[in-house]
């Protein structure tokens, strides 16, 4: 078989999470460089994370709002930490876990393939 004859089909319910997971990490993406899309793609996960409830992208959500709770967390840190010099690291640190954590769930929703596979 090709592989275009062995792609999986999404319900409604799955194509639905997917778009809503997708919609909330373009906006944390784009709240890299802004600030205030960050908190929106959060909120946007947490609002529509009992809709994704039993389909196959529902880790994602879990993902999604893990990466905005640790960041918010270790960046309130990092800024504390600003007047020690050693903040400047921890928050650059934060932005590339952040990054690398998006960039992991980007690349496995559109591969139809749930967070933790």
């Amino acid at each position: 078989m090709s592989e275009l004859e062995t792609t999986i089909s999404l319900s409604s319910k799955d194509d639905a999470a997917k778009t809503n997971a997708l919609i909330a990490y373009g906006l944390m993406g784009v709240g890299l460089f802004t600030g205030i899309f960050w908190v929106i793609g959060a909120i946007w996960a947490m609002v529509k994370k009992d809709d994704a409830v039993g389909t196959l992208f529902e880790d994602h959500y879990s993902n999604i709002i893990n990466i905005f709770w640790w960041g918010l967390g270790l960046s309130i840190i990092g800024f504390i930490l600003l007047f020690f010099v050693v903040g400047y690291f921890v928050l650059l640190a934060v932005w590339f876990w952040s990054v690398y954590k998006l960039i992991k769930g980007f690349s496995k929703i559109t591969s139809n393939k749930p967070y933790n596979s």
